[in-house]
């Protein structure tokens, strides 16, 4: 038997994006992610809009290997893999003083939360350029600068469940954001309000966006295929 690969603390988490083919067979698919959820995988699956891809399924769970059998089922259902992203919850660095239960969510969060459909990703990394690089900063003007970030963030308590990963050595970004929102005009919210703050403005650098709205396996599979 394989041992199981984890991190010390918190989850292992793979944002995977399909597109399907002829070949996809819905009642796989729904087979696949209910072994998943049955071995303990917090699955949220998403029905993309837009060109990049059909639909995510964003897996948590400690194990990597739980995630990887998640992969190689939903590939065997017919579905084809056209992005990915890896990472793992973690306390930041800057966090020092949260509350308890704070720190639960960040690194065991319950997903997706009750009343917010609306959902989005993207993956963003720290500039390095010689006159914007977050790494020659010191640990206070980092901080400082992160908890300018942060109380922009707590604007939109309510409306927004924010996750952050860190994905350093796990992928081709620093980190992913997942937003979960009430309302589609959330999301845009919170990012452009956030996109002000200069941890953001000068030192930060994104990706591609991804948004769709989350359901149950059956019902987005049966819409989109």
């Amino acid at each position: 038997m394989l041992e199981p690969v984890t991190p010390s603390e918190g989850l292992s988490v793979a944002h995977l994006f399909y597109v399907t083919t002829p070949d996809t067979d819905n009642d796989e698919v729904a087979l696949a992610v209910g072994a998943a959820e049955k071995a303990g995988v917090q699955v949220v699956t998403v029905a993309v809009v837009g060109h990049k891809a059909e639909v995510c399924f964003m897996a948590l769970h400690s194990d990597m290997w739980l995630l990887r059998d998640l992969q190689s089922a939903l590939t065997g259902a017919g579905l084809v893999l056209i992005d990915s992203f890896v990472s793992i919850t973690e306390l930041s660095e800057y966090a020092a003083g949260v509350p308890e239960e704070m720190k639960k969510m960040r690194l065991y969060p319950d997903l997706p939360p009750e009343g917010k459909q609306a959902w989005c990703f993207y993956p963003m990394t720290k500039r390095r350029n010689v006159d914007q690089n977050w790494y020659r900063l010191d640990f206070d003007q980092r901080m400082a600068l992160m908890r300018e970030h942060g109380t922009s963030g707590r604007k939109f308590a309510g409306r927004i469940v924010q996750l952050i990963t860190a994905s350093t050595g796990l992928d081709d970004w620093e980190w992913g954001v997942t937003l979960f929102g009430v309302r589609v005009n959330d999301l845009k919210d919170t990012v452009y309000t956030m996109r002000y703050d200069e941890a953001s403005a000068v030192y930060s650098e994104f990706g591609d966006f991804y948004m769709g709205m989350v359901g149950s396996v059956d019902e987005i599979m049966a819409r989109i295929h």
